[in-house]
């Protein structure tokens, strides 16, 4: 009876353990439930600034109407919208990909659209777009765009996104600044010296991490971040930089960037979902319904690629692509990134997709969608939580960027740069995204000229159909200005 008992109890322990196991495949992929925790836990910290950005992008801008988005209400949907389309991304495609407001549509939404349209007006068209892209999912045709795309630019994708990341964490940390002058438009710091605290500590938070992670310290990543934090509020608190860009008052250079790293007053704040359910297709009737095309057809382009480019290059950085580029789940998971886009739409927190930052996780070893569970988890309590997560400055995030960005570049070994009609294609797209600070027009860049140097040397039957409609597409994208001013006369 004794011996019977013995037997029967570890039992449900490891039936719960195991299930747990094979739905994410942790064990299959190499990983551990340790691992994934700590992976999502580290993906979080480097995204939980979009809780912040996101708000300060679209509640500062009003609309045709003179509408704003209440600051604290964007924040509460921005969490909500995140942690719960990075919780169903995880479930369902079971891959490490967190969900947030993407940037390019969020700016594209209060700097283009808005000017024509309402707040719901211009939601309701992000909600078209993302059942558009979810119909092109659904039908397979996505998946074959995606199979259409050649494996030296998937692998030129995974590259710039590593470059763009990268560029992204050197502009967030004050590392690199615009200069105000045509040439050079960038330069190092301030007058081209690390002149500010702020930029000091992202510098020597990058340097801690990168040896943790050259000696393969587990958790580096994460110890790193946390490294970082600790100095940015020890410095804050002896020497009150308070933020680069005071609510009143002139900016300050010497300051932080988005997030000033202090103990917050108030540590739990009630979201206010009031902005949940406010979308309008008003805007066709109210521009036009060409006009309105137009700008659906913007939104879809960019949703369309900055996603399936994110994806890729992800999926190659965690090493579970295949040898044409392929991961798995991968029409499951293109489905659930249009969803994103209809949840973002519909809560007014803009288009939810994969964020490249998700490379931190997974630079720290997240390999499975257990990670997306913790990481959509954090989103969640950040939304009753979010004074707190602000005490990550964006300098420290942007010291992770810059270590996933490096360890992503290392697919560059991959790609054969004999054949000049690849080398051209390859260069434009990993320098064109960081440049122009868009995945979409990095991957339109390289389709353009592939197929343009393909079929004027002879090889126009290596192009696959799918790939010229694609590249057709971006030469209207490009050039979607004039044909926006022609749609508007």
């Amino acid at each position: 009876m004794t011996t019977s008992t013995t037997r029967e109890t570890p039992r449900a322990p490891e039936a719960r353990t195991g299930f747990l196991d094979r739905w994410f495949q942790i064990t299959e992929r190499g990983s551990t439930v340790s691992t994934e925790v700590r992976g999502g836990l580290v993906t979080f910290v480097t995204m939980a600034y979009i809780v912040i950005l996101n708000p300060i992008i679209l509640s500062g801008a009003p609309d045709v109407v003179g509408d704003t988005l209440g600051f604290p209400q964007v924040a509460a949907v921005t969490a909500l919208t995140a942690g719960v389309m990075t919780i169903l991304f995880g479930i369902v495609a079971r891959l490490p990909f967190a969900f947030a407001a993407g940037l390019g549509i969020n700016s594209f939404l209060a700097v283009s659209v808005v000017g024509q349209v309402t707040w719901p007006e211009a939601m309701g068209l992000v909600v078209v777009n993302g059942l558009i892209i979810v119909l092109l999912a659904a039908t397979g045709l996505r998946r074959m765009i995606f199979d259409a795309v050649p494996l030296q630019l998937k692998l030129a994708i995974t590259v710039g996104i590593g470059f763009f990341i990268a560029f992204i964490g050197f502009v967030d940390a004050g590392f690199v600044t615009a200069t105000g002058t045509s040439s050079p438009p960038v330069g190092l710091g301030i007058g081209g010296s690390v002149a500010t605290i702020p930029a000091l500590v992202f510098v020597v938070t990058l340097l801690i991490t990168g040896v943790l992670v050259a000696r393969k310290v587990r958790g580096g990543i994460l110890i790193g971040l946390l490294t970082g934090t600790v100095l940015a509020v020890t410095l804050e608190a002896i020497l009150d930089l308070g933020p680069k860009f005071p609510a009143d008052g002139d900016p300050n250079p010497a300051g932080w960037g988005l997030s000033v790293p202090e103990l917050p007053g108030q540590w739990v704040s009630v979201p206010d979902l009031s902005l949940v359910g406010q979308v309008s297709l008003g805007s066709f009737e109210r521009i036009g319904v060409l006009a309105a095309l137009m700008l659906v057809f913007t939104l879809v382009f960019t949703n369309f690629f900055d996603a399936m480019g994110t994806m890729t290059g992800l999926s190659k950085e965690a090493g579970l692509a295949d040898a044409k580029g392929d991961f798995p789940r991968l029409r499951s998971a293109l489905i659930v990134e249009g969803v994103g886009a209809v949840a973002g739409g519909f809560t007014s927190s803009s288009s939810n997709t994969v964020f490249i930052e998700s490379g931190a996780g997974i630079g720290e070893g997240a390999r499975t969608g257990l990670a997306n569970v913790v990481t959509g988890l954090l989103f969640l309590a950040a939304m009753f939580l979010t004074p707190l997560t602000s005490i990550v400055p964006s300098e420290v995030a942007a010291a992770a960027l810059v270590i996933v960005g490096a360890l992503m570049m290392a697919q560059i070994t991959s790609i054969d740069f004999s054949d000049f009609a690849v080398l051209l294609p390859v260069f434009l797209t990993v320098t064109v995204m960081p440049l122009t600070y868009s995945i979409a027009n990095g991957i339109g860049a390289g389709f353009i000229s592939w197929v343009v140097l393909r079929s004027l040397s002879g090889r126009a039957r290596e192009i696959s159909p799918l790939l010229w409609v694609v590249a057709v597409g971006f030469v209207v994208y490009f050039a979607r200005g004039p044909v926006e001013a022609l749609a508007g006369g």
